[in-house]
């Protein structure tokens, strides 16, 4: 059974992925979570708001595998640090699957295999898919900022950096500044050679101006259209070379989408296929199915569009 824990959009998109692949599936709610019987549980899927950490271990050390969508900096790189309780159960713990952090690594991963060699990631991010991932987007305007350039974070005011990005239609071009966004942290984790990582999220300027006061407007129930842009640097035929690809859906769609495919592909490859190494992952990581999982999340509805004329 697949427990999925978050009755949000971005859990109820999850729920109805897996229940659509013929999963037995629970919804809990993040309150009730804890009170789910582990001896009946192969996979938990985490949606809710909220760390994540101490569910995740506690499912782990109960013999599950984990799936978690939180795209909070400083619950991923806790979450990271329970590798060795990963290891130690025989299970897998995959962070951050959602749209960004999520989507964006599995499409770092398909744009990589079309270079020879390849050194560069830029990630923009439009939109929110519900009430607490607006308010998530509301905080990554303030404070700091991560990336990585040649061996060694920067950190940057959040909110600084203005980069004009062109998403998929109908969202388009979109001023696009830095965040406090886990991003950087997951594409390092799985593409430990890269030298150079950005993650930017689509901002007004009055989402700057007010990125430090108490959120002025009720967040969206429905949530927002979303975008990625995902952008690869690297060699081909012995030049530089650049490959862009990215999404325009509903926000919660893609992350649900996201979360629903890792978590299928988690409990089928344990029960039809050669059982994913154990340990923490990020989505792009040469150890995961992500030609498998990124299949998966097209056929939920998903589509992929690669920019052409980029060199």
């Amino acid at each position: 059974m697949i427990v999925v824990a978050g009755t949000g959009l971005v859990g109820r998109y999850a729920v109805d992925q897996l229940r659509r692949r013929g999963h037995e599936v629970r919804s809990v709610s993040h309150n009730t979570v804890n009170e789910v019987d582990p001896v009946l549980t192969e996979v938990v899927l985490l949606a809710h708001a909220g760390d994540h950490v101490r569910t995740a271990r506690r499912f782990l050390e109960a013999g599950c595998h984990v799936v978690s969508v939180s795209d909070d900096t400083k619950d991923v790189l806790a979450l990271l640090d329970l590798h060795g309780d990963a290891l130690a159960a025989g299970r897998t713990l995959i962070v951050g699957a959602a749209c960004s952090p999520g989507l964006s690594g599995l499409l770092v991963s398909y744009l990589g295999a079309k270079f020879e060699s390849f050194d560069e990631v830029h990630i923009a991010v439009h939109g929110t898919g519900g009430p607490e991932c607006a308010r998530q987007h509301h905080e990554v305007l303030s404070g700091t900022a991560l990336g990585w350039h040649e061996d060694d974070w920067l950190r940057r005011p959040a909110g600084s950096g203005r980069e004009l990005c062109w998403f998929p239609e109908p969202i388009g071009s979109r001023d696009c500044y830095r965040g406090d966004l886990a991003d950087p942290l997951l594409v390092k984790h799985a593409f430990p050679h890269l030298g150079r990582i950005s993650a930017r999220t689509s901002a007004t300027r009055r989402d700057r101006l007010t990125a430090r006061l108490p959120m002025l407007t009720p967040p969206r129930v429905g949530g927002d259209m979303g975008a990625l842009r995902v952008e690869v640097r690297g060699v081909r035929a012995g030049e530089r070379a650049v490959e862009v690809a990215g999404t325009a859906h509903p926000m919660a769609q893609i992350a649900g989408s996201t979360a629903a495919s890792a978590a299928h592909e988690l409990r089928r490859q344990a029960h039809f296929g050669t059982p994913i190494k154990p340990g923490v992952l990020a989505l792009g990581d040469a150890v995961l199915p992500n030609n498998d999982i990124l299949d998966d999340i097209m056929q939920t509805g998903i589509r992929i569009q690669v920019f052409q004329g980029v060199h």
